[in-house]
């Protein structure tokens, strides 16, 4: 879960950063700073999480994040709905790598390349380096809205956390509706909340 903490950490306002005007820029950017606060065990840990939220604030595109991990069910539901979806995705994403943040042990991390898909899309590549074993491969998929390139979707060896998180709403919305989703996603993110509390 490292891996996932390192590029997953969700920002809680927008502030757009002054590199983020290409997609290396954007990835580097986020990830150098975040790293810096992860290895700074001497700041008081509510500190440091507040200090990765506003790192990350406006690189991630939370909207289409949160429209992609409900796939065909997005449509299916209100505009109050989308938004309340929206809401209760990005605290659960945030809390729960946050929560992550004492498995940092020092792995480093290396900018590979950077592929555009038209002028709209892109993704750059990296390696996560492991103490023992093989690199983590992490990609980042990225937008360009007015200009600026914003993150939508992570895979991490291969596996998109979007895709993830689309499979197992999927199941619930097919089995269960919207109400149990949002009840069960709020309930996950207030437990979580409270464990970050607690630390």
């Amino acid at each position: 879960m490292t891996a996932a903490l390192l590029v997953s950490l969700a920002p809680s306002r927008f502030i757009a950063p002054a590199w983020a005007d290409d997609p290396m820029s954007v990835v580097q950017g986020t990830v150098n700073e975040a790293l810096a606060v992860l290895r700074d065990t001497q700041t008081p840990l509510a500190q440091r999480q507040d200090k990765l939220r506003q790192i990350v604030s406006g690189t991630f595109d939370f909207t289409e994040m949160a429209k992609s991990a409900l796939g065909y069910h997005w449509k299916q539901i209100t505009p109050a709905q989308q938004q309340e979806f929206t809401a209760a995705f990005v605290a659960f994403i945030e809390d729960s790598y946050l929560s992550k943040i004492n498995e940092y042990n020092g792995q480093q991390v290396n900018f590979l390349r950077a592929t555009n898909d038209g002028a709209q899309y892109s993704e750059v590549n990296t390696d996560i380096t492991q103490p023992k074993g093989e690199p983590i491969h992490v990609n980042y998929r990225l937008l360009q809205e007015g200009g600026t390139w914003k993150i939508y979707d992570v895979t991490v060896d291969a596996i998109s956390i979007i895709a993830n998180y689309r499979n197992q709403f999927n199941r619930v919305m097919n089995n269960s509706g919207y109400e149990t989703l949002i009840s069960d996603l709020k309930s996950k993110q207030a437990a979580l909340a409270a464990s970050l509390a607690n630390h």
